[in-house]
């Protein structure tokens, strides 16, 4: 890998900081969490630096407070729900850096942990801000960097206080998804099988491009279907498209063609006049698309065709819905292919907010074998970028 894990340092009695991923989704009125998810992901690296006796301080951002103090967006909810789950006291500061915070952490007994105040209540560690980043590193003796939702950013607790720290290295969690999607990029079991869905084609690109050489087939699904509709010189009605992004999309059919990849779009689709749940819809082939009406999901004849080419994959990735499945009935297309991957006898790593949402939402999350906490993170990992979280840490 290039970096060291958090097993290659000695942590009894020392300050370890570990930037960890609780950027949870909350009840905005209440601030209750409804998804621990990235709490629980994270346990393996908290539980193996307290069975160490480590002097345990864990950093987050959580949402966009814009470098503002900000109540909605404190991290006291999370300290609570973090207390339960390790069965023991959490210390949580009103701030993450400053004297208060210094003392804390020089005062902290072995085995004691604290999770600082929102890193993001402050402007300078979205900024990258070096005065910033050395504050935070003053508080430890070992940095350890989890959080690999987060790694594709260039943050001063993500990459920035790398530089102040001469014990780094990487957390559980992030080894175990570095371990995994390496797989994808270094000879993966065949055939292998990307799934690409979502809204954008123009997210997407990067990633087609550099997993062209790599997989064997790509199945495209979700609103980016429709640019790679218009690109073949379909109408596509008043589904959601990228017109400027038509010709790149083409390009791609084209390259992955002269490469013998099989990209494949949907045949049919679910229309509507709207997104509501409520509204009228009927399936239509990918030639006849209404001019009035918009895609919103993929058709029956789509599905079993995905389902089909998802059974006989030994490697499968997995990023973006194939409709707006978070309003019924357009959520049938992400879930029967949620089914598909999960029942697949092959390695199946899902990546992305909602296609996991999708995995949780059919029940068969346990079947999957990694299911990738950063969305953003996974697709600039696939696309070949050095994730500056990372590069950080390379000795």
């Amino acid at each position: 890998m290039g970096v060291k894990t958090i097993r290659d340092f000695t942590l009894e009695g020392k300050r370890v900081f570990v930037r960890v991923d609780f950027n949870v989704p909350q009840d905005k009125k209440t601030q209750a969490i409804t998804d621990d998810t990235r709490i629980r992901a994270s346990l393996p690296t908290i539980n193996y630096a307290l069975e160490r006796n480590a002097r345990l301080i864990l950093a987050s951002h959580l949402g966009r407070p814009k470098g503002m103090v900000a109540r909605e967006f404190s991290l006291f909810p999370v300290a609570e729900r973090l207390r339960d789950l390790i069965k023991r006291d959490v210390i949580f500061p009103d701030d993450c850096i400053g004297d208060g915070v210094k003392k804390l952490a020089k005062e902290m007994e072995p085995g004691q942990v604290m999770l600082l105040e929102n890193l993001r209540f402050h402007p300078q560690e979205e900024a990258n801000d070096p005065g910033f980043a050395q504050k935070l590193a003053g508080l430890c003796e070992v940095y350890i960097n989890d959080a690999f939702g987060t790694a594709h950013r260039a943050h001063a607790s993500t990459a920035g206080m790398a530089a102040y720290v001469k014990d780094k290295g990487v957390g559980l969690l992030m080894e175990k998804e570095i371990q995994y999607l390496g797989k994808l990029l270094e000879n993966p079991d065949r055939p292998y099988l990307a799934i690409l869905g979502g809204a954008k084609v123009s997210d997407k690109i990067g990633v087609i491009q550099n997993l062209l050489p790599k997989v064997d087939e790509i199945l495209v699904c979700g609103a980016m279907a429709y640019t790679f509709l218009l690109g073949r010189g379909l109408s596509v009605g008043k589904s959601l498209v990228e017109p400027d992004k038509a010709k790149a999309a083409a390009e791609i059919l084209s390259r992955a063609e002269s490469r013998g990849v099989k990209i494949f779009l949907p045949v049919d689709h679910i229309v509507a006049k709207a997104v509501e749940p409520n509204a009228e819809t009927k399936v239509v082939s990918s030639e006849k698309i209404p001019f009035d009406l918009m895609g919103l999901d993929i058709g029956p004849k789509t599905i079993e065709l995905y389902k089909k080419e998802i059974g006989l994959a030994k490697t499968i990735f997995w990023n973006g819905p194939a409709g707006v499945f978070e309003t019924p009935p357009f959520d049938k297309g992400t879930l029967e292919l949620a089914k598909a991957v999960a029942e697949a006898k092959a390695m199946t790593i899902v990546g992305g907010g909602d296609s996991v949402s999708a995995v949780n939402q059919a029940g068969v999350a346990d079947k999957i074998t990694h299911i990738s906490t950063g969305g953003g993170a996974s697709l600039e990992f696939l696309e070949g970028i050095k994730l500056p979280g990372i590069a950080a840490l390379e000795s």
